[in-house]
């Protein structure tokens, strides 16, 4: 009986094979690795490395990442740059005399510390770079200037990430302003405001009452995209405030329209959500005169919530109506 059993017990040992190999220096490199379950090939666990990193790839895309980081950090504010980390190839030299096959670790330089500009200023305070916008676009006598000096102030450090200052678009003369949040990823591009998916459906809702962009002007809040499509934090948007202010003026037009919360709560100094502000008539003092305000949803809102488009169109119907008057 002693026998038999151990008989069964060794052969059952052989008919079930072990998920790991032997574990025998003898058996070479492979047997250190763990079998492949059955019907897995080395080449179809390539095929889903490569097909995980291009959606992974798609969704960083989609999600507005456009630049890579390294894994030090480098001040890219410096004249000149550091030089990248290039690792040294092994010489022959370094090699061990009993292993000719293995060579010795690559060496990593490290870099230099990046240089310090001459005179450099460090970047201004906020407090301070609100104060700079506002003696600069108080220096401004028209749109074309304020383009100027907001092309060429320095407070933002949105300005260094994004491609190009996005300042407005349409007719500067019309008898009614969109002032949106800060551009996107196609705004950025093209250096006019609301010009991709959500540009599209505003040119929509604009024909649906009889404008179009020759009848309207467009602009936002802050001019440059923050990375990644972000919301803006509120310094930057008190920075970049006195150059939307003083544009509204310098266009003076009879109705302003607050595309979204962010731009109702900026200019109009409300507090509450959207939903409960918009569709309600504001006073809004432009320096020189009281014009009529409106806060109305984002268009970038109403792609992603289609049922909302029934009280983006009362609004717009207001604004029909008071512009008829």
């Amino acid at each position: 009986m002693a026998d038999s059993a151990g008989q069964r017990r060794h052969a059952g040992a052989t008919d079930t094979p072990d998920p790991l190999v032997a574990l025998s220096p003898r058996a070479g490199p492979q047997a250190w690795l763990p079998a492949l379950p059955h019907g897995v090939t080395a080449l179809g666990m390539n095929r889903n490395r490569d097909q995980a990193a291009r959606e992974l790839l798609a969704f960083y895309q989609e999600a507005g990442v456009d630049a890579l980081v390294d894994e030090a950090p480098v001040d890219r504010f410096a004249d000149d740059p550091p030089p990248r980390t290039i690792p040294t190839p092994p010489a022959e030299a370094a090699r061990p005399k009993g292993d000719p096959a293995m060579g010795a670790p690559s060496v990593r330089v490290p870099a230099p510390d990046p240089p310090v500009r001459a005179g450099a200023a460090p970047p201004p305070s906020p407090d301070a770079a609100v104060m700079a916008a506002r003696e600069a676009a108080r220096n401004a006598a028209s749109l074309e200037e304020l383009r100027d000096i907001l092309g060429r102030f320095e407070g933002c450090a949105l300005r260094t990430t994004a491609t190009q200052l996005v300042f407005a678009d349409g007719n500067p003369k019309a008898r009614v302003m969109f002032v949106g949040e800060a551009p996107g990823r196609d705004e950025d591009i093209e250096g006019l405001p609301f010009v991709g998916r959500s540009g599209k459906l505003l040119d929509r809702m604009l024909a649906a009452i009889g404008l179009d962009r020759t009848s309207v002007y467009i602009a936002n809040i802050v001019p440059w995209r923050p990375p990644g499509n972000r919301t803006p934090t509120p310094q930057e948007s008190a920075i970049c405030l006195p150059f939307t202010l003083r544009q509204i003026e310098l266009a003076g037009p009879d109705v302003l329209v607050c595309m979204g919360g962010p731009s109702a709560q900026t200019l109009l100094n409300v507090r509450d959500g959207i939903l409960k502000t918009r569709g309600r008539w504001f006073a809004y003092q432009t320096g020189t005169r009281e014009i009529r305000a409106i806060a109305t949803l984002h268009p970038a809102y109403l792609l992603r919530q289609p049922l909302q488009k029934r009280l983006a169109w009362r609004d717009f119907l207001a604004i029909k109506k008071a512009l008829a008057t």
